[in-house]
């Protein structure tokens, strides 16, 4: 067995890495840039190396620096996590020369997988379906709009050496071939050192299965069951579960066995992923197609180790070490049921707008939870429910616009899918982050959808059920009741407290038990007894404590359980709960009338600016000074964590002034150009 691992990876990956590792009894080595130099993954490995500048591709990526410091630590093994280096043949070719294990697949397999045209040609040979499309290298935008028009409306553009939703586009149009061939070259480029482009057909109602693969050296490969990733946003996955509600056991069998055939047509082991686009009109599912494989571990793996109880990463460790499985495929179990979502800094009411800066404030879901220990069984000791949260951020660091957006993961795991998802929705209530914006609502709002709970799933989710955009999950007016009068007991609270305060200088005031709690447009009074409270006249069983500056209050309203985030804003409060935030205005029931007569105020018109909306670099200008311009036209490209972001004309015009220049870096906010 390996004595030191180094991680060449950083975050949340590289924690989850160093835990197995310690379990095991191997020595750790974390190498950092200079964003990272606090980060928590350099102070929970046994020794650290400083590898470069904060961009991945000064320090990170770099292969030649990882290399010298597994000499300078002496470690005897390389794990990649995801990411980076991970897929990359140079790299494990470059380690098998230094006599440094590689924990991962043999270099024939990432080279045979990894390159998304070459695995198409492979699996076609190998008998395994594939989606309709054109397996080979495309030479300009005219040529893929030739491809896309023999292929037929919709297509998908993709990176060749892509993977993580990156170097992806959806074309339903020759123009949308046009505008988006070069930004997947270049996203392609820019995240994984590979312009090349392939097209394939774009399946309708489609769903996102994928089999997780572990093999050895000794000629075992396993399916470990499957993953259903169908919610989606541009590509990159936002929720994942195991199993998949769509995937019957006849499927599932089907499934695995070509997959396992495929990796082993390749000589596969360790751990990979095989990743099938299913077509969800079919209801034998049969019609499913190989996608592509990852040589790799999956962002989403923990769920696949929470309803197996397989440590993947430790698997890994042995594998590489040369050691057998000691499992068959008729022993890998299917327990209850894991849900995956990932917590990312992006603004979800601003159109997912990446979101770079300090967390003021990171607490993740304690206390009532039932945690997890790490590489749990999949159970637990008594088959209680429990949460895993991996993450590798830390409250009062940054999350910086050089690396991916994600800071942390949220895993439940449940007897029940139902059981899962409610204790997702629990687990985000509690979860503070501060600071920055966070998807937390948005995840919630999917958890108590109708449709996620139905089992009904494609990859067009999000774009279906939120067309105008997210403005927080649905809220029923029960619900607004029971806010209305937890919102009535807190204003109470605060009265009371600041009672006691005026009791010090003068004769107490009783502070007021009736409120006017207004919740958007609507209304409420609620009234306060000494052992009773009311909504608009009717008795609501309320059962809360609260303390004058508390941010997170749990509360109970007849049957229903809230874990309410509270702060306090200029009139009221704002209370965020089950994937809505609340703006509430409270006032003492005697002074409502005298609110209907403020005047409100108007936000002023900002459509004659193109204002950057997250901090980035302008890699692209469209317009120049005096050029007229359209509603929906491109105006600028964005790229931020990684991704291009194509800013548009919110309506026509002429442009009076450019205020950027191509290649600037931008803050939030700052003005690019103005029309007329």
């Amino acid at each position: 067995m390996f004595k030191k691992i180094l991680i060449a990876n950083r975050g949340e990956i590289a924690c989850r890495i160093i835990k197995t590792a310690r379990r095991m009894g191997i020595a750790t080595v974390a190498v950092y840039s200079d964003a990272d130099a606090r980060a928590p993954f350099v102070r929970l490995a046994d020794e650290a190396v400083h590898i470069g500048p904060s961009p991945a591709a000064e320090s990170y990526l770099v292969a030649d620096k990882i290399i010298a410091a597994c000499k300078q630590t002496g470690a005897d093994a390389v794990h990649p996590g995801y990411g980076f280096l991970s897929e990359r043949t140079s790299f494990a070719e470059a380690l098998a020369r230094e006599n440094i294990a590689f924990i991962g697949p043999p270099v024939n397999a990432i080279a045979a997988m990894g390159d998304k045209i070459e695995s198409k040609k492979l699996a076609l040979k190998a008998g395994v379906n594939v989606v309709p499309g054109f397996v080979g290298e495309i030479d300009d935008t005219e040529h893929a709009v030739r491809i896309a028009a023999e292929i037929g409306y919709p297509v998908m553009m993709k990176a060749s050496a892509g993977g993580g939703g990156k170097g992806m586009r959806l074309a339903y149009s020759e123009q949308d071939v046009r505008d988006g061939f070069e930004a997947t070259k270049r996203e392609g480029l820019n995240s994984f050192g590979d312009d090349r482009v392939f097209i394939e057909k774009f399946i309708l109602n489609p769903r996102h299965i994928e089999i997780q693969i572990l093999g050895d050296q000794h000629g075992t490969i396993l399916y470990l069951n499957e993953r259903e990733c169908s919610i989606q946003r541009r590509h990159q996955k936002v929720v994942e579960e195991a199993p998949s509600p769509f995937v019957t056991p006849a499927m599932r069998k089907a499934m695995g066995e070509q997959c396992v055939a495929l990796a082993r047509a390749v000589g596969y082991y360790s751990a990979g992923t095989v990743e099938l686009i299913v077509s969800g009109a079919d209801p034998s599912g049969e019609s499913f197609y190989f996608l592509e494989m990852n040589t790799r571990l999956q962002v989403e793996h923990p769920v696949t180790e929470a309803i197996t109880g397989i440590d993947l990463v430790e698997q890994m460790i042995r594998v590489a070490a040369g050691e057998k499985l000691d499992l068959a495929q008729e022993e890998v179990r299917l327990d209850g049921w894991a849900i995956e979502n990932r917590i990312y800094a992006e603004d979800p009411y601003r159109g997912f707008l990446p979101s770079t800066g300090r967390l003021v404030r990171y607490r993740p879901p304690e206390g009532q939870f039932h945690q997890a220990p790490f590489a749990d069984d999949g159970t637990g000791a008594s088959g209680e429910a429990y949460i895993r949260v991996d993450d590798g951020v830390y409250e009062g660091g940054e999350v910086s616009m050089f690396y991916d957006p994600m800071i942390a993961k949220l895993v439940t795991w449940a007897p029940t899918r139902d059981e899962a998802a409610d204790l997702q929705v629990a687990a985000l209530d509690a979860f503070e982050i501060e600071g920055l914006s966070h998807n937390i609502d948005f995840v919630s709002a999917i958890m108590q959808h109708p449709r996620f709970r139905s089992g009904e799933l494609t990859t067009g989710f999000i774009a279906e059920e939120y067309p105008e955009g997210f403005h927080g999950a649905a809220t029923s007016p029960e619900t607004l009741r029971h806010i209305a009068a937890i919102a009535g007991f807190i204003a109470t609270a605060r009265a009371d407290r600041a009672r006691q305060g005026d009791g010090q200088l003068a004769d107490p005031l009783d502070p007021p038990y009736d409120w006017s709690v207004t919740l958007g447009d609507v209304t409420h009074a609620v009234e306060l007894g000494e052992d009773s409270v009311t909504v608009d006249g009717t008795a609501v069983d309320l059962d809360m404590e609260y303390t004058p500056g508390e941010r997170l209050v749990d509360a109970s309203v007849g049957s229903a359980d809230y874990g309410v985030k509270v702060a306090p804003t200029r009139g009221g409060l704002r209370m965020t709960t089950r994937g809505h935030i609340h703006d509430v205005r409270i006032l003492p029931a005697y002074a409502a009338p005298l609110a209907r007569h403020m005047i409100a105020k108007v936000p002023p018109d900002l459509s004659r600016f193109l204002i950057c909306p997250m901090p980035g670099l302008l890699v692209a200008l469209n317009v120049g000074a005096g050029d007229k311009v359209e509603a929906g036209q491109p105006l600028a490209v964005i790229e931020a964590m990684k991704m291009e972001n194509i800013l548009r004309a919110e309506k026509s015009g002429t442009v009076k002034s450019v205020n950027a220049v191509q290649g600037e870096s931008l803050a939030v906010d700052a003005v690019i150009l103005e029309l007329e």
